[in-house]
């Protein structure tokens, strides 16, 4: 009873959205400048992900002055250059806490979910702000300032579009990776990373070829970026594109790079929070539970927290708080405890 009740408040929640737009599907190959096979590509960039995914340095970076909401604005350009002038620079809100007296100077990297608000996931910033840590929360690409005109949604970094889709979560990682790098020199001794849905799954990417992260907290989890798309409730537009054009068992190995199944075994000298929801309709539940095996075949460190809702309900009241109290009690006691 439960869960027919949860499914159904799920799909009621999902269908507020009603500008969602079926694109058409494409190999993207304008995103690869120079390749002519995006099987070759991909295998290609799976033989060294330290290079695909690590941004050259870059002095660059702007901070304005404090904002009526007690934020400050951090801006630096992207690593990856997009055909979109506005995308090309990135945008993190800068919450900062207080440092209590003898501790050590803990941050977390925020990076919320898939067409999240300017305002998204500032409640939980000001939340690890309240128990001793600073936050940065990253706008993804394609998202906020970094939208252009011709869109209304963040489409561009998930879609039917198979290299567009490969590259544009790249690029995400890449910039998440400068943004530690400015924490890094900020003085910022422990540093965590806290990532939800889509932004989950970019953080573990994240975390799998950043050495400075020492914590990650993945709310909603998936071994495979492809099977989520596939089956998931959020994104049947995006299989729409995709039938009839490419069958699962290939997208899932093209879109390899951007699947956490694939770096398990570089975060074993990482603290991981996995937690997901047990009526999920967005992040199918059995995927969820697959990724935790495959956590505990491999026998990689991890923590697990299942919550009783599904994935819209999730920002939904008293799960949201829930919610954050379970990340925000993981990140401080791996960021914050004695002896780290």
């Amino acid at each position: 009873m439960l869960q027919t009740a949860f499914h159904a408040w799920e799909r009621w929640l999902a269908s507020a959205t009603t500008d969602r737009v079926v694109r058409e599907f494409d190999w993207g190959l304008d995103w690869i400048s120079g390749e002519s096979n995006v099987h070759a590509w991909v295998e290609r960039v799976m033989r060294d992900t330290d290079c695909f995914f690590t941004p050259p340095p870059t002095t660059e970076y702007s901070l304005a002055s404090r904002s009526s909401e007690g934020d400050r604005l951090l801006t630096f350009p992207s690593a990856f250059v997009t055909p979109h002038r506005e995308n090309n620079t990135v945008y993190c809100r800068y919450f900062q806490a207080r440092r209590r007296h003898g501790s050590a100077r803990a941050a977390v990297l925020v990076l919320p979910q898939w067409n999240a608000d300017n305002g998204g996931h500032v409640g939980l910033c000001r939340l690890l702000n309240w128990n001793g840590m600073s936050a940065l929360r990253l706008s993804l690409p394609y998202h906020h300032q970094r939208m252009p005109t011709e869109l209304h949604r963040a489409d561009y970094i998930v879609s039917s579009n198979v290299a567009r889709t490969l590259q544009v979560c790249r690029q995400a990682v890449l910039d998440a990776r400068r943004a530690i790098a400015w924490l890094a020199a900020q003085g910022y001794e422990r540093i965590g990373i806290l990532g939800t849905s889509l932004g989950s799954c970019l953080a573990l990417l994240t975390a799998a070829h950043e050495p400075l992260i020492r914590a990650e907290a993945l709310n909603h989890i998936s071994p495979y970026f492809a099977d989520v798309v596939w089956r998931g409730l959020s994104t049947e537009h995006v299989r729409k594109g995709l039938d009839g054009h490419i069958e699962l068992d290939v997208l899932r190995e093209l879109w390899k790079p951007i699947s956490p199944r694939w770096y398990l075994d570089r975060l074993r000298d990482r603290h991981t929070l996995l937690l997901y929801a047990k009526y999920d309709l967005t992040f199918p539940v059995d995927l969820s539970e697959d990724l935790v095996r495959q956590f505990r075949a491999l026998n990689v460190p991890h923590e697990v927290t299942v919550l009783p809702c599904g994935h819209y309900s999730t920002g939904k009241t008293p799960f949201k708080y829930w919610d954050g109290w379970v990340l925000t009690r993981f990140l401080k006691r791996t960021l914050c405890a004695s002896g780290g």
